[in-house]
């Protein structure tokens, strides 16, 4: 590497596995490799998308912080789940996507050499962007349980110390499926007030849970409520992938840094996306629109845990991924990736790099495939092994 800050960054894994599958172009390989679906997004979304293109202001730099209706309908989906009242205009601001909006507010919160404190294993972007800020991820293990993962509180809390600058946090987590809750919320804000710490709270997957239940906000928490940054996108919920809109709410002091810093890096967002996300944000049937997804992503999840259920894999409490442990095997997740994608005509992301943990675990993800697609997972296992 030529910087210094690239040095400990490695790639995330699913575009080499992505690239390998497109290449083989075969209709026949069960793309589980990248968090794309095939389920389409809200029908208003791509109304107003459509609409947006004989639209003048929709080709526009302005406004550079998002346009004001986009703003207006994140600040109040965040406060209607965290149980406050934001300022569009100074508690709000539009990003490129919800990793453009980590991105911004770790530059905005993390001095170089400071800690970010993340759950293991996670994402590998997460990870990536810490140490591209100059940050310090310090990891706290999650457990593999019959049940699914779980952290425990007092862990979390005890892994934010003098040095730490934020603690990043998602639920469900991806790729796990962790689900964060009140026991959480309530040892880390002891932690954070102590530590005079961030929360920030990746929020792009908070309604995908399984278990039927709303979301956990760390905001809605009183001892957070001010200490709380939330990053939402509307990549998963909403299938908006290709829209790259996200946005970031919290207290105006820190907003308007991380508004700086947007202003610095990506500038602005997609012009013609951002009345659409809007839309899809504001629509009467908005949570009935998820509700629907999420039962769909569910049911395929099922399916791929019956599929698999002689193998070890960890059952997610929501999201579009679950792991399945390689060492079981006597292979490692590169190895029993390679075996898939040769012998079974599976894409699947070894998870080298997210986390220390990481390089034990292959990723599938099945928000991609129909479940019957899925049904052919134990003959293909069987196949590569």
């Amino acid at each position: 590497m030529t910087v210094a800050r690239l040095r400990d960054i490695p790639g995330i894994g699913v575009d080499a596995v992505g690239d390998a599958a497109d290449a083989a172009n075969d209709p026949e390989l069960l793309r589980l490799e990248n968090l794309d679906t095939d389920l389409r997004p809200p029908a208003v979304a791509l109304a107003v998308t459509h609409a947006a293109i004989d639209t003048d202001a929709a080709n526009s730099y302005l406004p550079f912080q998002g346009h004001r209706t986009l703003r207006v309908a994140a600040a109040a989906h965040v406060g209607r789940i965290a149980g406050h009242t934001y300022d569009p205009d100074t508690q709000c601001v539009s990003t490129a996507g919800g990793l453009n909006g980590i991105l911004n507010t770790l530059l905005a919160t993390v001095e170089p050499g400071q800690e970010v404190v993340l759950c293991d294993p996670i994402y590998a972007g997460l990870v990536n962007r810490v140490r591209l800020a100059g940050g310090i991820p310090r990891f706290v293990p999650t457990t593999p349980t019959p049940g699914g993962w779980t952290v425990d509180p007092e862990q979390l809390a005890a892994a934010v110390g003098p040095a730490t600058a934020a603690v990043l946090m998602m639920g469900p987590a991806m790729p796990t499926g962790l689900v964060l809750d009140e026991r959480h919320w309530t040892a880390l804000a002891d932690a954070c007030e102590r530590h005079d710490t961030w929360l920030i709270y990746d929020a792009a997957m908070e309604r995908i849970r399984f278990d039927g239940r709303p979301p956990s906000h760390p905001a809605a928490h009183p001892g957070l409520a001010q200490r709380t940054i939330t990053v939402g996108s509307a990549s998963k919920e909403l299938r908006l992938i290709g829209w790259r809109v996200g946005w970031v709410v919290g207290p105006a002091s820190i907003v308007d840094d991380i508004r700086l810093v947007g202003l610095t890096n990506v500038v602005c967002q997609v012009g013609l996306a951002q009345q659409a996300v809007a839309a899809a944000l504001d629509a009467p049937d908005a949570e009935a629109d998820v509700a629907a997804a999420t039962a769909e992503w569910k049911r395929r999840c099922g399916t791929v845990l019956d599929q698999l259920a002689a193998y070890p894999v960890v059952r997610p409490h929501g999201g579009w991924s679950l792991l399945l442990d390689a060492r079981p095997l006597d292979l490692t997740a590169a190895e029993l990736s390679q075996r898939l994608f040769h012998r079974a005509k599976i894409a699947a992301t070894p998870m080298d790099g997210w986390g220390p943990s990481g390089t034990h675990y292959l990723r599938l993800v099945f928000a991609n495939e129909p479940a019957d697609r899925l049904t052919t997972l134990t003959d293909r296992f069987r196949a590569a092994l």
